[in-house]
């Protein structure tokens, strides 16, 4: 084939994108790319527009840097195919046989439907039980805060998001100990989780010190003579218990690794979203003020007592009217979401862009949008850098219009992926997220004992959330009753009967 090669880039006279080789063999871009891959495709979209390939570890990725071509991508779901490379690469990582047709007749599909049990009406049944599980967890950590009790953040926010999740989509674990059987599950799965980025590049698990035997140790947990044990489990784990039973190639230990694949999925991206969302809000004053007063009003409406012996419940409608939490969690989840969205073209074919352009692609070459570009753009969010709790809302109501150049997007946010690729517990997750923040601020006060700002750790870019680079010491206790106007009513809300160590700086 014909080319020409200027700077970096090599440019192919067929219509195909400029291609940014590297010169180490196999290897490529892949380098740069790990080291920062937000500041590699900046670059790279300043010397070559808005598409090119890199060759990043053997692989050719087309990206595509334009958020107004992105639909073009999303709905070409037939040419460009997701599912079989995600089965490919969650079988490796969670030592399970690939879902091949051929094997498995139906089984991916069978699968997909369980999904139905986190949308509709199963999803107020799984977020009601979620929401017991985190207010029983939250009394439990309530009787022995009767001072300020301190801890580390992320390591808080793991220790409840796990144990709640885990009680929620599996059951309790019916032993005297079992908040500590559950706790060396956490522990296994966190050695686990930080050799995730690894297995995800591909790098065998055998040179990843004690990874593997961690990751059985795990699947054995999820054994069906373990799981029936455990009581109170979730409707879809039940149904992807009945239909693993249908198929007798699947062997007892490939059923427990699916298992532990969902629960990995469950948490995995969950429990440091969790984290950001605390964090920033701890961080500023004044999004804490407004949230913190959001949900006092939601209580006082409702005529909800708040205490540690009085059980909240909330419905689904009354969790989506909380405007300032959505946009202060979906503030965060811009932040620090770094997914990559991945299609692999299933055959050689001519992409069909907007205004007239055209990308020829070859069959196994992969194509990818990478959203955190649009999420840090200045041109669709103002101080893309900055937190700004309330970017979400217009008029006091969800603001869902967002611009660049002019022109209104469709995709403005995208935590969770896109198209045939987008996350089908998105719903439980933000649920999740939304009870875990409205239950801490109406149970206790919180605030940061440390003044040190927390950064991405960038390890898993186009992973998902990123997690933080360090961990940070915050203090909380029981909320004293005391009245105070909020939204022009008066309600009982907490007042720490000890001053703030320092102030912390609106960052």
């Amino acid at each position: 084939m014909d080319t020409f090669v200027f700077s970096e880039a090599v440019y192919l006279k067929t219509g195909e994108p400029p291609l940014i080789n590297g010169w180490i063999p196999y290897l490529g871009m892949a380098l740069l790319f790990r080291k920062d891959a937000f500041k590699f495709l900046l670059d790279q979209q300043k010397k070559l527009g808005d598409i090119f390939t890199v060759h990043i570890a053997g692989r050719y990725i087309t990206f595509i840097m334009d958020p107004f071509q992105y639909v073009y991508v999303i709905r070409n779901s037939k040419q460009l195919e997701f599912h079989e490379f995600a089965d490919k690469m969650a079988s490796k990582t969670f030592d399970y046989p690939a879902l091949s047709k051929g094997k498995f007749p139906d089984l991916k599909e069978n699968l997909h439907r369980i999904y139905q049990y986190l949308q509709g009406k199963p999803l107020d049944i799984i977020s009601d039980h979620m929401m017991k599980n985190l207010q029983d967890i939250f009394e439990w950590k309530c009787s022995q805060a009767t001072d300020w009790e301190t801890e580390k953040m992320y390591k808080f926010c793991c220790s409840v998001m796990f144990e709640a999740s885990f009680i929620t989509l599996y059951g309790r674990v019916p032993a005297a100990d079992g908040h500590k059987v559950i706790s060396e599950i956490r522990d296994k799965f966190i050695k686990f989780d930080a050799s995730f980025p690894y297995l995800a590049a591909n790098i065998p698990i055998e040179l990843l010190g004690a990874t593997k035997k961690v990751r059985k140790e795990l699947i054995h947990h999820f054994l069906l003579q373990n799981m029936t044990k455990w009581l109170g489990g979730s409707k879809v784990v039940q149904a992807r218990q009945d239909i693993f039973e249908k198929y007798e190639l699947l062997g007892d230990y490939d059923k427990a690794a699916h298992h532990f694949a969902f629960l990995w999925a469950s948490v995995g991206n969950t429990i440091p979203a969790t984290f950001w969302a605390m964090y920033y809000l701890l961080r500023h004053p004044k999004a804490l003020a407004a949230v913190r007063d959001e949900i006092d009003h939601l209580l006082h409406s409702t005529g909800q007592k708040r205490g540690p012996t009085y059980n909240i419940h909330l419905t689904r409608e009354q969790l989506d009217n909380l405007v300032y939490l959505e946009s202060a969690l979906n503030e965060s989840l811009r932040m620090c979401s770094s997914s990559m969205n991945i299609r692999i073209s299933q055959e050689d074919f001519v992409l069909k862009l907007e205004g007239n352009q055209e990308v020829g692609l070859r069959k196994g070459d992969w194509i990818a949008l990478y959203p955190q570009i649009l999420h840090m753009d200045p041109e669709v969010y103002e101080d893309p850098k900055e937190y700004k709790f309330d970017r979400y809302i217009e008029n006091g109501k969800k603001k869902t219009t967002f611009y660049k150049a002019g022109r209104k997007l469709k995709y403005f946010l995208m935590p969770f992926g896109s198209g045939i690729s987008m996350c089908p517990g998105r719903f439980l997750a933000m649920n999740e997220m939304k009870m875990f923040i409205f239950l801490l601020l109406a149970r206790f006060d919180v605030e940061l004992v440390e003044n040190k700002a927390v950064r991405l750790d960038n390890s898993r870019m186009g992973l998902g959330i990123l997690l933080p680079d360090v961990d940070i010491a915050f203090r909380y206790k029981l909320r004293s009753l005391r009245k105070r106007k909020a939204l022009g009513l008066e309600v009982d809300i907490g007042c720490s009967d000890m001053p703030p160590r320092f102030v912390l700086p609106e960052l």
